[in-house]
């Protein structure tokens, strides 16, 4: 299981901001350049040369004995190119626990390079523990930047500022069970993309194999996830959760009330929806890794836990984009530098976060050596590049895959744009979670009203906030 995947797991509900209180924007943000101005030469790969040491947070446990190794290994590669930096590795597992890390803030303990979830950023920078890296980031430094999705640089800057470098991410997309969709007599190479299809190849497969247990579609609607999921499925069709300045909701419109009434649609008439939808986070994943439903909104990283929690086969399991293909909810996480870090260390930070997570064909990319070490290839994830990159990484992957990579071709080469999770993101999720609950378990719910009072409870809160 991928780190984002754990990550989901054990405190999924952090995808949507659980623990992130500083995630609101506020009026007193602290001095971010770092107590140690940047040097003139900022701009430069650290020189080989220079006698440093880092201290990184996040390496995998003892019990994850392949990933530790690899984590060893590639310092040791690392230190062949820069043998004058010492990287003190620090063994965190979860990466970050909510809690802890907002205690590590507050006290100033974090690492020089350390882990955080992309949707952090203002926590850090209200807690004033971030270095501003744009003068230390460009093409010499991080060789692929380029090919990096602006959306994805974009949700690590703050007033034109770049305060991190990304390691994983996440896009949501549709997961679908390619044999229900072959037995139900659907092409499995041609999952739906709209929400017209879905509703259409979901009615399919509840016709065809309804009285073997099994539905088309299966959603959440509670615990924040039917919250999570409404918002994953609006920016598909184009709506957004807020709007531009974050000050007001931005939901109520017919985009949205479309997807809703797809759902509804999909419950009350088609039948194609289980009776009780997912009421928490693993239902869902329980339901296709146990080939209980054909398809389901996710996100990538739930696909090996679907196999190794639920023994679904990979052959069994495809993806396609989010349906309306207009934007896709992504997250992830990356890694910040501490503001007190001398501008070696920020340098000597940035070029083992770039050898190890940024670098095709090492670290994390060294995808014979996944292969050999018996971790899943194929997978798409992380999900960040673009161009040339994008292409590379993709040949290579395909060449040592374990996984069929065809089988998320549709979604991969889809390339949607993304778009963050909204600000205060638990808060709406919670509020949110009332309409999909209203839609799913009320054949007479009346969707125009359950999205104007949550438009007004959003509105309420999102100026309380301000």
């Amino acid at each position: 299981m991928s780190r984002i995947g754990y990550r989901r797991l054990v405190a999924v509900a952090l995808v949507a901001g659980i623990g992130l209180t500083g995630a609101a924007c506020s009026d007193s943000k602290k001095d971010n350049t770092g107590s140690k101005a940047a040097s003139s030469d900022a701009g430069t790969p650290l020189d080989p040369k220079t006698k440093v040491s880092i201290s990184v947070d996040c390496e995998p446990p003892t019990t994850k004995a392949a990933e530790r190794k690899q984590w060893i290994d590639d310092v040791a590669e690392f230190n062949k190119q820069y043998p004058n930096v010492t990287v003190k590795s620090k063994d965190a597992f979860p990466c970050e626990d909510p809690a802890k890390f907002t205690a590590m803030l507050q006290a100033g303990s974090e690492t020089d390079a350390f882990y955080t979830y992309m949707t952090d950023l203002q926590q850090v920078l209200d807690a004033g523990q971030a270095a501003d890296i744009s003068a230390y980031v460009n093409d010499k430094t991080v060789p692929n930047l380029k090919d990096i999705d602006p959306g994805v640089l974009n949700v690590l800057k703050d007033s034109g500022k770049l305060y991190g470098l990304p390691t994983s991410n996440y896009q949501m997309g549709l997961i679908y069970n390619r044999k229900i969709f072959q037995d139900a007599g659907l092409d499995p190479n041609k999952p739906p993309t709209t929400w017209d299809e879905v509703r259409q190849d979901a009615k399919v497969i509840q016709d065809k194999l309804g009285s073997k247990g099994i539905n088309g579609y299966m959603d959440n609607s509670a615990g924040n996830q039917g919250g999570w999921h409404l918002v994953s499925e609006m920016y598909g069709v184009g709506s957004k959760a807020v709007d531009d300045s974050g000050q007001k909701a931005a939901f109520n419109d017919d985009q949205t009330k479309g997807v809703l009434q797809t759902l509804h649609d999909m419950r009350w008439t088609d039948k194609s929806m289980p009776a009780t939808p997912g009421l928490q986070w693993g239902d869902v994943q329980k339901a296709m890794g146990t080939g209980k439903i054909g398809m389901y909104v996710g996100a990538p990283d739930d696909i090996p836990l679907v196999v190794q929690q639920y023994k679904a086969k990979f052959d069994d399991i495809g993806m396609a984009p989010i349906p309306g293909g207009k934007t896709a909810l992504f997250g992830g996480a990356d890694y910040m530098f501490k503001k007190s870090a001398t501008p070696d260390q920020i340098k000597a930070g940035i070029a083992w976060i770039n050898f190890k997570y940024l670098t095709l064909e090492k670290g994390q990319f060294n995808y014979p050596r996944n292969k050999a070490d018996g971790l899943p290839v194929g997978l798409p994830q992380p999900f960040f590049f673009t161009g040339a990159s994008k292409a590379k990484d993709t040949e290579t992957k395909t060449a040592s895959a374990t996984v069929p990579v065809d089988n998320f071709k549709t979604y991969v080469d889809a390339q949607v744009p993304v778009l963050p999770e909204p600000p205060n993101a638990q808060k709406i999720y919670t509020v949110l979670d009332t309409v999909m609950s209203g839609v799913l378990t009320n054949k007479n719910a009346d969707i125009s009203k359950l999205l104007s009072t949550a438009e007004t409870q959003v509105n309420s809160l999102l100026a309380a906030s301000q």
